[in-house]
């Protein structure tokens, strides 16, 4: 396929480094692009008036008055889930706070419950349906977390309903282990029990069938404290998975310098940090994963996200996708949240939610930005006047198709 005159071909980035601080604002184009497409990869791309017209191609596209962008790269979301949790949601709209609804078996519990209740291949349709649904918003990468089970079989389950999705679709998919998400109801007088059936009956068992890239733990009051996320991360280090931590989300809880000592991946949500986390995270090379759409959701202050970029901070943007606290995988208005709410620029939110979404779960050599060799995972816009429109007009759809591999969905 041959891309001709395309109005603004965004996220040409020469290398796949990470953008920290004041980078996260270049966002590399090219006016009046062709991109070439073999194979189901990113074959050339370039001005129009340097193009080689010396091939062809099954199907050539004009592109006039139309911007292409890498697809999205969503680096957090829990998008195996049973059953929606609208009920909650009027409970929030009447003042009961999330805390609250955990308290009385609501929140992550409700959703285990649920999930123990319906078979792998329910789950495994119904999770497909959600995957079909943000690729047409412009999603070409994803990490899904368990969490939901909360026991042994429940959490295996989840993994492989993972693996089927990594197998079943062409998007790069990363899976990440979170028993660690809260105690389940038998266990809430013996956490003790609990973090040993992690330790010691989870993790063996999803390493043996080599279910998980990733470990995460939900490091906050009430649920998992520093000195038990430690040792469910120590455990997780042994069989290989690196740390990606819920960090930070209702209280100060530690959960930054918590991802530092342990060399993780990225430190996700940040609602609740101050200027001791901000140096931490400019000084050290784990990201700072920020899901403005949860803050929205459950009417929370948003991160920081310019004092984080100012700070010289690595900064990445996804959706949390789940069914609590955001039930939605649509980057796009995650894109507008970030510009409206935490004053991003538009080319810094991009670049958040593609080239360091990828660094955020290690893809970052196959998606994430327009580089030869990369997947033809591409977002083509309708005629839109700028680049700044897409964030603009947060109510209006302004992806006209996408393309995955080469192919359109």
């Amino acid at each position: 396929m041959l891309f001709i005159n395309i109005k603004s071909l965004y996220g040409t980035h020469e290398k796949n480094d990470l953008l920290r601080g004041n980078n996260l604002g270049k966002l590399p184009v090219i006016h009046d692009a062709y991109l070439k497409v073999t194979d189901g990869k990113i074959a050339a791309f370039g001005s129009m008036e340097d193009m080689d017209v010396d091939f062809e191609y099954e199907e050539v596209m004009d592109l006039k008055g139309q911007i292409i962008l890498p697809a999205f790269c969503d680096s957090h979301t829990h998008i195996v889930f049973a059953q929606s949790r609208e009920e909650e949601f009027v409970d929030k709209i009447k003042g009961i706070s999330y805390a609250e609804i955990a308290a009385k078996g609501g929140g992550i519990l409700n959703s285990a419950n649920k999930l123990a209740n319906t078979s792998e291949d329910d789950l495994y349709e119904r999770a497909m349906v959600r995957v079909k649904e943000v690729i047409q918003t412009g999603t070409g990468a994803l990490e899904i977390k368990s969490g939901y089970g909360l026991s042994v079989e429940a959490e295996l389950k989840m993994l492989r309903v993972i693996r089927r999705i990594k197998e079943n679709t062409a998007l790069p998919i990363k899976s990440t282990f979170l028993g660690a998400h809260a105690f389940p109801v038998i266990y809430k007088e013996n956490h003790e029990a609990y973090i040993d059936l992690v330790i010691n009956e989870m993790l063996p068992a999803i390493a043996e069938e080599k279910l998980a890239d990733y470990i995460d733990v939900f490091c906050e009051t009430g649920f998992f404290d520093k000195e038990k996320s430690t040792r469910i991360l120590e455990a997780g280090a042994k069989y290989g998975l690196k740390a990606k931590i819920h960090a930070n989300q209702l209280n100060n809880s530690g959960g930054v310098q918590l991802g530092i000592e342990h060399n993780a991946l990225s430190v996700d949500h940040l609602e609740t940090i101050g200027k001791e986390e901000i140096e931490l995270l400019a000084n050290n090379s784990t990201i700072a994963t920020l899901l403005p759409s949860a803050a929205f959701f459950l009417r929370m202050r948003f991160p920081p996200a310019r004092e984080l970029i100012e700070a010289g901070a690595a900064v990445a943007l996804a959706t949390d996708y789940n069914p609590g606290s955001s039930p939605s995988g649509n980057i796009p208005l995650l894109i507008s949240f970030a510009c409206i709410q935490m004053k991003m620029t538009p080319e810094e939110a991009i670049n958040a939610a593609t080239l360091n979404g990828a660094c955020a779960m290690e893809v970052e050599n196959e998606v994430g930005s327009i580089q030869v060799g990369k997947r033809a995972n591409l977002i083509l816009t309708k005629k839109i006047p700028s680049l700044a429109y897409l964030p603009y007009a947060f109510g209006s759809n302004s992806i006209d198709k996408v393309m995955i591999n080469g192919k359109w969905n």
